[in-house]
């Protein structure tokens, strides 16, 4: 039972690997279950064994995408204790990992069309969107009450950041906006 299992979590692994490629290069709407196939060398029945279709694979990607950003985060922030340096970090680390072609595609462009705003937001809740929130609450700079409003701006203006660097702005520029408006949004007048 145990080489059954580990055998189906190999194969898991793999098209995942392969899917996450192959989204990241040809986006959702041009990758297909076929080259999927093509590409793993299973048969349709083993993929839908896995996988129900081209959207749960497609989810399972970004689950695991997400999974490995929130990962390299809470790295860029480890043994950090003030909370505001904390944020700092975890913010220009996110803003680095998001000019990553695969991240940047599946996460910022194809997750929100695919999955949908609710779906997406709920995932990223999990993840680095949760992080951010739990990171802003700890700075005491905003009251409860306007936590969720601010989080959702601040992650707004560090995503525009990451995509106007993606679409060749500068880098350093990009940071040091976010690095203002961060300090402008923790002012605690």
């Amino acid at each position: 039972m145990n080489l059954k299992a580990e055998r189906g979590a190999a194969t898991r692994d793999r098209v995942l690997a392969i899917a996450t490629r192959l989204f990241a290069e040809r986006g959702y709407e041009d990758t297909s279950i076929e080259t999927v196939l093509q590409e793993t060398g299973l048969s349709r029945g083993a993929l839908y064994h896995h996988y129900a279709g081209k959207e749960a694979l497609f989810e399972a990607v970004l689950e695991a995408t997400e999974s490995a950003v929130g990962a390299k985060i809470v790295e860029a922030v480890r043994g950090i204790r003030d909370p505001e340096a904390s944020l700092k970090a975890g913010v220009l680390a996110w803003i680095k990992l998001a000019g990553d072609p695969v991240i940047k595609r599946i996460v910022l462009i194809d997750a929100p069309a695919v999955l949908g705003w609710e779906r997406w937001r709920a995932m990223e809740e999990r993840y680095s969107f949760g992080m951010l929130k739990s990171a802003l609450r700890a700075t005491g700079a905003v009251p409860a009450e306007f936590l969720d409003l601010h989080a959702h701006m601040l992650l707004a203006a560090i995503n525009e950041s990451v995509l106007l660097v993606a679409r060749g702005g500068d880098r350093t520029a990009a940071e040091a906006a976010v690095d203002e408006f961060l300090r402008r949004l923790l002012r605690h007048d």
